[in-house]
């Protein structure tokens, strides 16, 4: 017999049970969105064993869905010895607290945006994820913390040996004190970023690089459009919210115009706040561009809630100005009739399958064909001591015709406001 047995080093899943509410107010069905929550489970390494729906016509105060229905919850979670209870709403601090009275101090209780925080923290590998997350999570903790030191408060009611201190309410100013400069040191390290980020816009925008954006819901594919689009290798995974931070790569359209595309972080349902408040600096790239992608998942059943969701949150962070254009990914998961369907309903957008590289070349031509909009030709006569504007004509925009004369070099070419503007001093001719 072996001397030593050896045991399984493998972290076991968390058990989760997911509660939701069926209310009139609700914008998705209940269990669609239950679903979702199970996804989300997933992708935080926890495995739902069992859930529960019940039926509201507005939260109760104390402990969201009734005491005795939490107390019934209690009961089925003990005996699927869970680990978990998750809450497909957001709870309010009391609620919260109440909730965890009731189930006992074997089971965690939290909520939808608990669990959205604790997957962005574990995805993050930027710096600036990594303080965005951080900031978000010390915002929903701070108006937790007194029921994280309710034990000592307690202790103290009790009165006797132990209770003439305070120590309960003191360690809990302290931890605000702590937990509120570590807010304010936070949000001063992201508006230093966010300065620097405006100004790597700024300079890419008087350069008069084309800039698109692929902004759309949690795993709809647009990490897979990039690395489709570029030829780069951005991370991509089947999960929620595979990648957080911005990617950002460059693309040369087939008229020669030099163009950058930015993957930008996904979006869902119910998407926290004060994640969408610390996220603000990234998604300023969505904000910035001239052109944005809506990327959709075709074969997704929900895809109309999808549209709807993205563009709540395009609108939140003011970022309707440029033109928008929908994507429509996964093409090779729906059949010929839905793929119709869609066409009929959606004339403009475009209709792909990125990880089958199908349907690229008519989406080149259309954002080739976007980036020409606002574009007029222009002819130009660049001096030969001033060779590199002719260099950024070829990198930046369609050149039409180039000729050699004595006094310089003669390109007429397609050119939108900024290289108009910048070289307007060297035009001729009526062009």
């Amino acid at each position: 017999m072996p001397r030593f047995r050896p045991h399984d080093t493998a972290q076991n899943k968390e058990r989760v049970f997911t509660v939701g509410t069926d209310r009139s107010s609700n914008r998705w069905p209940v269990d669609e969105s239950l679903a979702e929550l199970g996804r989300l489970v997933e992708t935080a390494d926890g495995v739902v064993v069992g859930s529960y729906v019940q039926k509201l016509s507005k939260p109760i105060p104390k402990t969201y869905i009734g005491s005795g229905k939490a107390a019934q919850i209690a009961d089925d979670a003990r005996s699927l010895n869970v680990d978990v209870v998750v809450f497909d709403d957001e709870l309010s601090p009391s609620q919260q607290a109440n909730l965890e009275h009731i189930m006992g101090e074997d089971i965690k209780v939290i909520d939808r945006t608990a669990l959205i925080l604790d997957i962005f923290g574990r995805h993050a590998s930027s710096h600036e994820g990594r303080l965005q997350v951080q900031l978000a999570q010390n915002q929903y903790l701070l108006p937790r913390l007194r029921g994280m030191w309710s034990h000592l408060v307690r202790e103290q009611t009790r009165g006797g040996i132990g209770s003439r201190f305070g120590q309960g309410e003191s360690q809990l100013e302290v931890d605000r004190r702590l937990v509120r400069n570590r807010i304010t040191t936070l949000k001063r390290e992201l508006g230093l970023l966010e300065r620097r980020r405006d100004e790597q816009s700024k300079s890419r925008r008087s350069g008069g690089i084309y800039r698109v954006a692929l902004v759309g819901y949690t795993n709809a594919g647009k990490s897979t459009l990039l690395n489709a689009l570029t030829g780069s290798d951005a991370y991509v995974q089947d999960e929620l919210f595979a990648t957080l931070d911005p990617t950002t790569r460059a693309l040369t359209l087939e008229d020669g115009r030099r163009t950058t595309i930015t993957d930008t972080v996904g979006f869902i349902q119910k998407l926290p706040t004060m994640l969408v408040e610390s996220f603000k600096s990234t998604l300023a790239e969505a904000r910035a561009a001239d052109l944005l992608l809506l990327v959709v998942d075709a074969s997704d059943p929900n895809y109309l809630e999808h549209i709807e969701t993205v563009r709540g949150v395009l609108s939140d962070i003011q970022a309707v100005d440029a033109p928008c254009v929908l994507v429509f990914n996964k093409c090779d998961l729906i059949d010929a009739q839905r793929k119709d369907e869609l066409r009929a309903k959606y004339e403009d957008a475009e209709f792909i399958a990125a990880a089958e590289r199908r349907g690229l070349g008519g989406l080149s031509y259309r954002i080739a064909k976007e980036a020409m909009g606002t574009d007029e030709v222009l002819t130009v006569r660049i001096p030969y001591d001033k060779g590199s504007l002719v260099r950024t004509i070829h990198e930046r925009c369609h050149v039409v015709r180039e000729e050699y004369e004595s006094e310089g070099t003669v390109v007429t070419f397609r050119a939108d406001a900024r290289m108009r503007s910048q070289l307007a001093a060297f035009r001729i001719g009526d062009s």
